[in-house]
């Protein structure tokens, strides 16, 4: 499998939790990402498929360095599940000759710390950072300085969300009952609602108990997503802020269960397994657009 990867223009593909992501290696490759390109290669029906493309790129700050693109050829900040696909690339590839380093993406740098069964990666514990409450730096349009429990008018029925940044933007409703329609039906209005400059990504959240929540998800850019590490953690935070959940907690998506904990300086910790799906050359004349 090594081979491969040292092949022009090979990618990697990886998921976390129905999650999926494809890899790609800045200085294997022979064409730059533009909106097209990446919309070709995420699409399933005429690329490879998947929820986003993962670029590993240099870096100054950190170890290891990493562009994140959502499948609408927008660029995101961060994402958990991302970074944990990531982690397993380096490590499984030798990338990373410890299980623990750094990534710089985005505006910061993560650590991610690989759990080796047997030489195979089972689950990743990342060091997401820490949650952002200010109105202005998530960012969102409002009066409040921090914003917790916005009402957001739907067609007719307001629903309330707080709003907080793991360097990317989030907007977190709590219910009473959690339903896939709901967010279907109101993902993509809040997403790109007039409060939000840089859109956001959407949360329903229905709580169960004190250590465990079920969320569904509508990601920015990407639309309805099976599991997101990142809106994991943005739900724990507005949760564990409004005094609802214990400073750990499982968050059960459509795809699986991560396990998210906090600290009193709302520092984040995420732990989740991942799964390899494929390698592949890029076969790029045959389906550039």
């Amino acid at each position: 499998m090594d081979y491969l990867m040292n092949t022009k223009n090979s990618w990697f593909k990886g998921h976390g939790l129905g999650n999926d992501y494809i890899v790609f290696n800045e200085d294997m490759i022979n064409f730059a990402f533009d909106k097209q390109r990446i919309m070709k290669i995420c699409d399933r029906h005429y690329g490879v498929g998947s929820d986003g493309i993962l670029l590993k790129v240099k870096s100054s700050k950190a170890d290891f360095g990493l562009k994140i693109f959502n499948p609408d050829g927008s660029l995101a900040e961060k994402s958990g599940n991302g970074l944990r696909i990531f982690a397993d690339f380096l490590y499984t590839f030798k990338y990373a000759t410890t299980n623990k380093f750094t990534i710089e993406v985005g505006n910061g740098v993560v650590t991610c710390e690989i759990i080796d069964c047997e030489g195979n990666v089972t689950n990743t514990l990342v060091d997401i950072g820490k949650a952002n409450f200010k109105s202005r730096e998530i960012p969102v349009i409002c009066d409040e300085e921090q914003a917790i429990d916005i009402p957001i008018d739907i067609n007719g029925e307001v629903l309330h969300f707080s709003m907080v940044s793991l360097g990317n933007p989030h907007a977190v409703c709590i219910v009473s009952s959690l339903s896939k329609e709901k967010i279907l039906e109101v993902g993509s209005i809040v997403e790109n609602y007039d409060i939000f400059p840089h859109r956001i990504n959407v949360q329903m959240v229905e709580i169960i108990d004190k250590e465990n929540v079920k969320i569904e998800i509508w990601e920015r850019g990407a639309g309805y997503t099976l599991a997101s590490g990142s809106s994991s953690c943005a739900v724990a935070s507005i949760l564990l802020k409004k005094g609802l959940i214990n400073n750990n907690v499982n968050v059960h998506m459509p795809g699986g269960t991560l396990k998210i904990s906090i600290d009193e300086q709302f520092n984040i910790k995420l732990l989740g397994p991942t799964e390899k799906v494929a390698c592949g050359i890029l076969l790029w004349e045959e389906i550039k657009h």
